[in-house]
């Protein structure tokens, strides 16, 4: 492979879609892998990256410009390219001038319809840099989005509002407009617990960027791993197993930035009513993840997943108790 840079660009957002972020990441990302392979322009390897409030592709080793390539243009007739003494028409001459090039540059093709000039060269290829920045847009804009809005007084439209967008090939931004605004090196961590601007360095330092001082687990596989491990080991503390349902698990998943799993618990008498009833109340309706025991008998246990690591985590699990306890009730 000739010289090559990393490339990586991140969508910050108002909090996107739980139950579409997945497919939203998949879609970018297959976006800007075909928008290089129309391209022509080759790379080691692609990596998507999503969290409540981003969508990120990283490219590695994408090289720096596109491969040269062969190029014919088929010009007029020779028959209207050269007068009865063999001299060339004006049709011939300006033919030739639009390839660059004098006339006697100019090769003749035998075709079926007669015979015609033609010019054969080489097409060089356009530095990459040039094309990320229509590569990401046509990406974006072909994203599954049912509906997208517009806010503040422009015209961009996405699928929610956009806050920063960071482009950066290898260590420099890639100085663009994407969605309104203006691109940058600068990334935001957990709203919350580390909310101010970061500087990204380059593309290989930006998990760990975000993870080490933003508090935020960009890596969906790593944080829905996260969330089953957590969850799991909560569940085993209260000698129970967790029901971890795929499709929760993934919406969880794009809930949070920062996975802190805890356990509440709900008033035994509730398991007196079917454990469908309780099951579906506990996950469609709090997301949260019921517990067993061993031998696949409800527990009087839930397990949340937070977004913050709170310095009472008692509080948060009380406020999740008082909220499941009308719920069930409800059910009831």
């Amino acid at each position: 492979m000739s010289a090559s840079r990393d490339f990586l660009v991140e969508i910050g957002t108002e909090e996107l879609p739980p139950r579409s972020l997945l497919n939203l990441s998949a879609a970018f990302a297959e976006g800007v892998a075909k928008g290089l392979k129309d391209a022509g322009v080759a790379y080691k390897s692609l990596e998507a990256f999503a969290t409540p409030r981003r969508l990120a592709v990283r490219v590695n080793k994408l090289a720096e410009q596109q491969p040269d390539r062969p190029l014919e243009k088929r010009g007029p007739p020779v028959k209207a390219a050269f007068d009865v003494t063999g001299a060339p028409t004006q049709a011939a001459v300006a033919f030739a001038r639009g390839c660059g090039v004098d006339v006697p540059v100019l090769e003749k093709i035998e075709t079926p319809k007669g015979e015609w000039l033609v010019f054969r060269g080489t097409e060089t290829g356009a530095h990459t840099v040039s094309l990320l920045p229509a590569i990401v847009t046509a990406s974006l804009e072909a994203l599954p989005i049912a509906r997208r809005m517009r806010w503040g007084a422009g015209e961009a439209l996405f699928v929610r509002p956009v806050h920063w967008v960071l482009l950066l090939w290898g260590k420099d931004v890639v100085e663009t407009e994407i969605l309104g605004q203006r691109a940058g090196n600068v990334t935001f961590g957990h709203r919350f617990m580390a909310p101010k601007a970061l500087r990204v360095s380059s593309p290989a330092s930006y998990v760990g960027t975000l993870l080490k001082r933003g508090k935020v687990m960009a890596d969906v596989n790593a944080r829905r791993d996260s969330i089953r491990a957590g969850v799991t080991a909560a569940a085993a503390k209260l000698d129970g197993i967790a029901v971890i349902d795929d499709a929760l698990l993934d919406e969880v998943t794009g809930l949070v930035e920062w996975p802190v799993p805890l356990a509440g618990r709900f008033d035994p008498q509730f398991l007196e009513l079917p454990a469908e009833v309780l099951v579906a109340t506990m996950q469609e309706h709090q997301r949260y993840f019921p517990v067993r025991d061993a031998q696949g008998k409800l527990l009087p246990w839930f397990i949340t997943v937070a977004n913050i690591e709170s310095r009472e985590p008692s509080q948060v699990i009380a406020g999740n108790e008082r909220v499941v306890r009308p719920c069930l009730a409800d059910a009831a």
